[in-house]
């Protein structure tokens, strides 16, 4: 029995948040999405084709929040882009690679552990504005090629110090050493800093490795703090797991799997998979605007602050909706003047 046939007027706008799985790039991931769109009929073609873009690269080696933008919703990838980041990541002590991951050639080793409370006392030294220097390969371009281009061509490539921002940054969960070289899992109950209640293993024993919790701003590279926490310990290491729980307003509990994206080519119904553009702007108000102050905005005029009766407008970002809730605009408050800063054509 075939598939359903799909009526192609509608467009699908809005936001798939995938569960990015290990060895799947970013670009892959969104061909994936464009892949499966095609097949169900939803992608159209020539002039009616769909744009299809992610909100933030995840390296092929991190799993975890990918969010994928749709039609319209690509218009606010720059806002993603720009949005603070979770992520959890393990920090393997002992030795550092040239790839600051698994991936890479070891570089350097150390036989020193730290303890437990070593790790919890340095940690703060990291919370705020920082200044870093980026992986040599990475995605950053340096006269106009690719880092990571550069360092695989043995070039010896010179990353410049970059200021971002550590808003958190906690223990998760550790392994630890018996002296014997045995290892054994520790999950913490509460994280570094906090009184929730005491970790499971004693402060003073040596650990293998840790993994933390971090909040963080966008351009961190989350390499090269582990980096950077080893060396504040005296001893180097390397990340060996990082999964990226929330970007921006999108976490774990909103993203599917490869397979249930695979679902929509094969005839499942993207609504059950597609959240709304308006979900990426979670963070601003909404006002809902009259049918003439919306056809204004749409032929890109600007509203009098007075005109939105009612509406309690404040200076700054807002998503300005028709007919109770369809977007119409990313618009924006200035000095009483409303003017648009990304239209949507939700047709």
């Amino acid at each position: 029995m075939g598939k359903a046939p799909r009526d192609e007027s509608v467009k699908p706008h809005g936001w798939i948040i995938l569960d990015k799985p290990l060895e799947l790039g970013s670009t892959q991931a969104v061909g994936a999405v464009k892949r499966n769109l095609r097949e169900a009929g939803l992608l159209g073609k020539g002039k009616n084709k769909l744009k299809v873009g992610h909100g933030g690269t995840l390296d092929p080696l991190a799993t975890g929040v990918l969010p994928i933008a749709i039609g319209e919703a690509t218009k606010l990838c720059g806002r993603m882009l720009d949005a603070s980041k979770i992520y959890e990541f393990t920090i393997a002590f002992g030795s550092e690679t040239e790839t600051l991951d698994v991936e890479g050639e070891v570089t350097e080793t150390s036989d020193h552990r730290p303890t437990l409370a070593e790790v919890e006392a340095v940690l703060s030294q990291f919370i705020g504005p920082i200044e870093q220097i980026p992986p040599k390969y990475s995605a950053l371009k340096i006269d106009g090629k690719r880092a990571y281009d550069l360092a695989r061509a043995g070039v010896d490539v010179e990353m410049k110090m970059r200021a971002v921002t550590i808003f958190s940054l906690a223990i998760s969960s550790l392994e630890r050493s018996n002296g014997q070289g045995d290892r054994s899992g520790a999950v913490m109950e509460g994280l570094a800093g906090s009184n929730t209640g005491p970790p499971v293993a004693s402060h003073r024993e040596e650990i293998q490795e840790v993994t933390l919790a971090s909040n963080v701003s966008k351009g961190t590279y989350i390499r090269s703090l582990a980096r950077d926490i080893a060396r504040a310990l005296h001893t180097v290491g390397h990340v060996t797991m990082l999964r990226r729980t929330k970007a921006g307003p999108f976490t774990l509990n909103q993203a599917i799997s490869l397979d249930k994206l695979n679902e929509i080519g094969k005839g499942a119904d993207i609504k059950d998979y597609l959240l709304p553009l308006e979900a990426g702007l979670d963070d601003i108000p909404a006002f809902d605007l009259t049918p003439d102050q919306a056809r204004m905005l749409r032929q890109g005029l600007t509203l009098d602050e007075q005109d939105l009766i009612g509406n309690p407008v404040i200076n700054g970002l807002f998503l300005a909706t028709e007919n109770v809730g369809s977007p119409v605009a990313l618009a924006e408050l200035v000095d009483g003047t409303i003017k648009v800063v990304r239209g949507f054509n939700m047709e």
